[in-house]
């Protein structure tokens, strides 16, 4: 009986390994193809020019500076928000109602569809904060976006630190922010750091928030402040993609390997960073 157990437990789990390894073969198949498709566009010129000929010719040097501005000002909007509004949720409130429907309200947040947030951006910050189609108003639309996924992660992985660890904490004499800030955040940074990562990596790669806030079809020049107009990878490659005529295929496909090297740029960042916090 043991040894049909065993055989059974062993067959079970190389079904799992075979299903997991299945699951991973499209995403390596679809990195691969714009690897192959992507390469061959990559260089000095096309990585650091400006677009010329209608964007058939030159390079796409400033919508890959306008990606990285927009995701470096939606890390300073969000990042420290939804991370205290996560600490307050789990160490400060009270579990009532209230705060239950909070909670409710944050995790239905995170499933509202791009465009809405884009429209919402465009509503508040565009018209009437008078902030213009700027970096600017885009940072904050995305900022608003990723809110939902950073204070879930934040609220999760709090809600995972023993209370062990606060108790001994206080026992010794530390105040209660100072066991938040020394005990319980390092604790926790490992879950809190991996929403990050999730939520500014979908924001580097979306189009429709950006559309409405933030974004130019072409700009001949690079932006010199915070309340100007950016041309964004996203959005230039949906430009490039359906609007321009005879666009050469290895541009678009350029673009996209750019896009998708920043993105996962971001991700091992994330990831190198977490190792080694976990490691210490």
């Amino acid at each position: 009986m043991n040894l049909l157990k065993g055989k059974s437990g062993k067959t079970i789990e190389n079904i799992i390994k075979g299903i997991g390894f299945l699951s991973i073969v499209p995403i390596f198949l679809i990195l691969g193809y714009i690897l192959y498709k992507g390469i061959p566009a990559i260089s000095w010129e096309f990585l650091t020019e400006i677009p010329r000929r209608g964007m058939r010719q030159g390079g796409i040097f400033p919508a890959i500076l306008g990606t990285i501005y927009l995701t470096l000002g939606t890390i300073v909007v969000s990042v420290p928000f939804g991370v205290m509004t996560g600490v307050y949720l789990v160490e400060y409130s009270k579990d009532n109602l209230l705060t239950r429907l909070i909670n409710l309200t944050i995790v239905n947040l995170a499933g509202i569809p791009s465009i809405i947030y884009g429209l919402f951006g465009m509503s508040l910050f565009v018209i009437y904060f008078k902030l213009g189609v700027s970096i600017l108003s885009g940072s904050l639309t995305l900022g608003i976006m990723c809110l939902p996924v950073i204070i879930t992660a934040t609220r999760e992985s709090l809600l995972a630190v023993p209370n062990n660890l606060r108790e001994a904490s206080l026992a010794l004499g530390a105040t209660k922010w100072e066991t938040i800030w020394k005990v319980v955040l390092p604790a926790g940074f490992p879950g809190i750091l991996t929403g990050v990562i999730l939520s500014i990596s979908r924001a580097a790669g979306e189009t429709a928030p950006i559309l409405f806030t933030a974004a130019a079809f072409y700009l001949p020049f690079l932006p010199q402040s915070i309340f100007d107009q950016v041309m964004a990878l996203p959005y230039h490659l949906y430009v490039i993609s359906t609007q321009v005529p005879n666009m050469p295929e290895k541009n678009m496909y350029g673009t996209l390997f750019v896009l998708v090297f920043i993105t996962v740029g971001f991700n091992l960042i994330g990831a190198f960073i977490r190792s080694k916090f976990t490691k210490k």
